[in-house]
């Protein structure tokens, strides 16, 4: 399943999609909720009912960008999934099973402790594709950036709705992959909807780059999916699917809900004009 790695993985899917004139469906799971086994199965499952890319929350303590539903995903996953050898070791499980990109999303911390370029080597081994550290600003982010790009992974970094010019130039050009907007101020699944001046973000990064948009936080709809999809080059949603997945009396009810939600996502993500 590794005909490629890294970059070239998330290049690949984008460029086939626009050849289709699609946009990309981003998933976001907490790994290990409920449990790795449950992420093991799920994901290869994910990408046939439509996901381009999935990403990967590592559980982390104190998660300063997650809202309710995914901060309570991560607390259940911490009782299983503590450690960056375990989720690597789950990333290599799905990776012999699936062949499309898996991007991971932590905090700088458990990076840090493990040791930035052992992270990035052993992350790429595993089947990973690319990297999102939402509380690592992009001005300290140098090492880290360069860590990543040695070892062939793409270092993603977020937009916010309140970047400025100059701030959002040094993303479109530090980011590989894909660049994430954060679509409303907040934390994840805090409002719903699109943020007034989201185009005008967009417009401005087409002018700074051909790297892939996609736009995340506050996605819950297909008609929302439509809305942005007609925008950006792809979604991200994430707590839709782990609210569903914690929803269900067992796992496998919570495996189909999350299954249907998503394809119902991809529907109304093909309806973007």
């Amino acid at each position: 399943m590794k005909s490629q790695s890294g970059t070239a993985r998330l290049d690949t899917t984008f460029a086939a999609l626009r050849k289709q004139n699609r946009k990309a469906l981003i998933i976001y799971l907490m790994a290990g909720d409920p449990d790795p086994e449950f992420t093991t199965q799920i994901v290869p499952r994910l990408f046939e009912v439509g996901a381009d890319v999935v990403e990967l929350g590592f559980p982390f303590s104190d998660p300063v960008a997650d809202g309710p539903v995914i901060q309570a995903a991560g607390q259940r996953a911490l009782a299983h999934l503590s450690d960056v050898p375990k989720f690597l070791e789950m990333c290599r499980k799905i990776r012999a099973q699936c062949a499309g990109p898996l991007v991971c999303m932590t905090y700088y911390n458990p990076i840090f402790r493990y040791g930035e370029e052992k992270f990035f080597d052993d992350g790429l081994e595993a089947g990973l594709d690319g990297l999102i550290v939402p509380d690592l600003p992009l001005v300290e982010a140098g090492p880290w950036r360069n860590a990543a790009m040695k070892a062939g992974m793409a270092p993603i970094f977020l937009e916010a709705p309140n970047s400025n010019d100059d701030d959002a130039k040094a993303i479109a050009e530090a980011s590989r992959g894909f660049i994430y907007l954060v679509s409303l101020k907040g934390v994840t699944g805090s409002e719903q909807g699109m943020g007034e001046n989201l185009k005008d973000r967009i417009d401005r990064f087409r002018r700074h780059t051909k790297t892939p948009l996609a736009v995340g936080f506050g996605i819950s709809t297909p008609e929302q999916a439509a809305q942005i999809g007609s925008l950006a080059d792809g979604i991200i949603v994430g707590s839709g699917v782990i609210s569903r997945i914690a929803a269900g009396r067992n796992q496998k009810e919570a495996q189909q809900a999350a299954l249907d939600y998503v394809a119902e996502m991809r529907a109304g993500l093909d309806q973007a004009q």
